[in-house]
């Protein structure tokens, strides 16, 4: 028969038995990934947003050299290993490369150099109809999100995509811009049903009329015009909201539009107007922890066609506003840009006429005023 502890052990029992799981899980943990706390805004309603907490997972690696040491990156195991599909690709030489424009000058400083490349040709209007075939998910060193290899079932004609998040090689996708097909038609009775409509057509990664989307639903690619490619969240893990339709609600209770524009708020705060037959694509954009990455070291910036950063005091006077003299100082002058225009002291750059009319609400900004934390 097993004796109890005397109550001057159990604590020291307790203490014990938390130290070793703690070490347990940190050997586990340690050789793929460290968890990093962060705050992410997600979107829980049509026009709301709440914060909440989340736990990211980034692989780390062992400091076998310094360079190694700060290396983060997002994991992603799913990507394809192999080179790209060539025929829709072509070399990356003498587009602007190295930040200078068709006279020579230098017109984007701080590029130059990085390693080879091959442009993707990558499909942002999605107007052939059918199912396309998820072939693989791409890295593309010409953006920050991922790509998708598309195949055309009926054709077997390919196409690249920017890839949604979750979006795996055998999935199946398609795009509703050409019209509703005919199958789908006949499966509602030949009467369209907006509920049973965004049922079998609002799926991650298809593609639809902005006016065809629920509101609330988040999508990405978004276009502006009837007949245009995506503009809007294409970069890695951004995304809009369907906000409101021009739509008007009839006696039998079905919403018919009636304008011809569609609202959208986008991540920023910002609710803009787009036209109702402009793309949206369902979903969020892939690789949303681009952002909590870590370069490492200075040569991997290199890599990626980042020169340095140089700053206007360490500069010279014919060089800089802020340049020359003795020591620290940039002669008791304002900051400013490179070419002498304030950047900061609540100098107004905005136009106050002609201003932008597909703006329905701006962003909110600070005035030039720090950003208080617990507000956001």
């Amino acid at each position: 028969m097993l004796r109890p502890l005397r109550p001057q052990l159990r604590p020291l029992a307790s203490a014990i038995v938390s130290l070793c799981q703690s070490a347990i899980f940190n050997n586990v943990a340690r050789g793929y990934a460290i968890r990093v706390r962060s705050r992410i805004n997600t979107d829980l309603a049509a026009a709301t947003t709440k914060t909440d907490n989340q736990t990211i997972l980034m692989r780390t690696y062992k400091p076998r050299t310094p360079g190694l040491r700060h290396l983060k990156r997002p994991i992603n195991d799913h990507l394809w290993k192999g080179r790209p599909y060539l025929p829709l690709t072509f070399p990356k030489k003498g587009q602007a490369k190295g930040g200078r424009n068709n006279t020579g000058v230098i017109t984007v400083r701080h590029r130059g150099g990085g390693h080879k490349r091959r442009i993707r040709t990558v499909d942002f209007e999605r107007k052939a109809p059918g199912p396309h075939l998820v072939e693989r998910i791409e890295y593309d060193p010409g953006r920050s999100a991922h790509i998708a290899l598309l195949t055309e079932q009926a054709t077997n004609r390919k196409s690249y995509i920017v890839a949604a998040d979750g979006m795996r090689a055998g999935d199946i996708v398609q795009s509703y811009r050409a019209g509703i097909p005919q199958d789908l038609l006949d499966s509602m009775g030949g009467v369209i049903d907006p509920g049973i409509l965004a049922s079998k057509t609002c799926w991650r990664g298809n593609c639809l009329p902005a006016h065809m989307v629920p509101v609330g639903t988040v999508v990405y690619n978004v276009g502006s015009r009837p007949n245009g490619g995506a503009v809007f969240c294409r970069s890695a893990g951004t995304h809009a909201t369907i906000v409101s339709k021009e739509e008007e609600t009839r006696e039998d209770g079905t919403k018919v539009m009636t304008g011809k524009f569609v609202n959208v708020r986008l991540q920023s705060g910002e609710i803009r107007k787009i036209s109702k037959d402009a793309c949206v694509t369902v979903g969020v954009s892939s690789n949303i922890h681009h952002q909590y990455r870590q370069l490492g070291k200075a040569g991997r910036s290199r890599w990626l066609n980042i020169r340095p950063t140089v700053r206007g005091l360490a500069m010279n006077a014919f060089e800089h506003p802020h340049g020359g003299g003795r020591g620290k100082s940039k002669g008791n002058r304002h900051p400013s840009s490179p070419w002498g225009k304030p950047a900061k002291s609540g100098y107004k750059t905005r136009r106050k006429s002609n201003v932008n009319k597909w703006v329905v609400t701006p962003r909110v900004r600070n005035m030039g005023k720090r950003r208080d934390k617990k507000s956001q």
